[in-house]
């Protein structure tokens, strides 16, 4: 099921200091048609990927910093003005829930709910019962998401992966397949190549020539770097230190 079907670019003229114009995948950008309850943007840092996903994410309504529609708080305004030029293809069903989660701003948030809840162990219920500052950075992420998502919901993550260790990965894993199964549709900015194997998604690679592409899992360079690296980490040891300019022993 989807919610949203995809996007186009208004031909706008943007503010100079928009600093979107000046990432070619993003500037290139016309229309972008989701296919799959889950995907993937995936490309190299500065290729756009968290960019169009927090653009997304605004012009859908959501807080710039995280959280539901509900959720209005801010410790630093510093989202772009790409929604602005963003026309969304909302589907024929209406999602149910709704969440943008953000790894990088997750402390605040979880400031922003214990301010809500006020002690009230209640409305925590759906954090997983207690504040999520009495947890590492990690249980707090994966606490949100197994107790705060649910099932007809669109949720945008971003980098979801920086909080979670390789394990917690792939119960995240588990959690994005179960969503997808009850009739969610997720979109995920990320770099673990765990979270890509996801079934039923499609991958969408953010490439400064090619622009916004699909790719297949084992075609991406997370997967085939870190598949080289394991097969043969002291040989990608000696090249990398050999152009470090280290002397090999």
């Amino acid at each position: 099921m989807l919610y949203l079907r995809g996007l186009e670019q208004l031909d706008e003229a943007a503010d100079e200091a928009d600093y979107t114009r000046r990432i070619p995948a993003v500037a290139a950008l016309k229309r972008l048609e989701f296919r799959c309850p889950v995907t993937f943007f995936v490309g190299e840092n500065g290729s756009g990927k968290s960019t169009l996903l927090e653009a997304i994410a605004v012009a859908w309504g959501f807080n710039p910093e995280g959280g539901s529609r509900n959720f209005r708080f801010s410790s630093r305004d510093t989202h772009s003005g790409l929604y602005r030029r963003l026309r969304l293809v909302r589907g024929s069903c209406i999602a149910q829930d709704g969440y943008f989660l953000r790894s990088e701003s997750l402390y605040n948030m979880a400031s922003y709910v214990d301010e809500l809840a006020g002690g009230d162990r209640g409305f925590l219920r759906q954090f997983g019962g207690r504040s999520l500052h009495g947890r590492s950075h990690g249980e707090s992420l994966l606490a949100l998401a197994q107790n705060r998502f649910r099932r007809q919901g669109l949720y945008l993550l971003d980098e979801p992966e920086a909080a979670l260790s390789p394990v917690r990965q792939l119960t995240f894993l588990a959690l994005l397949h179960r969503l997808a199964s009850e009739g969610s549709q997720l979109i995920v900015a990320t770099h673990s190549p765990i979270l890509m194997a996801c079934p039923r998604a499609e991958i969408l690679r953010f490439d400064g020539a090619a622009g916004i592409t699909p790719v297949a899992w084992q075609e991406t360079e997370h997967v085939q770097i870190t598949r080289d690296f394991l097969a043969a980490p002291e040989r990608m040891m000696r090249v990398l230190f050999a152009e470090g300019g280290e002397e090999e022993a």
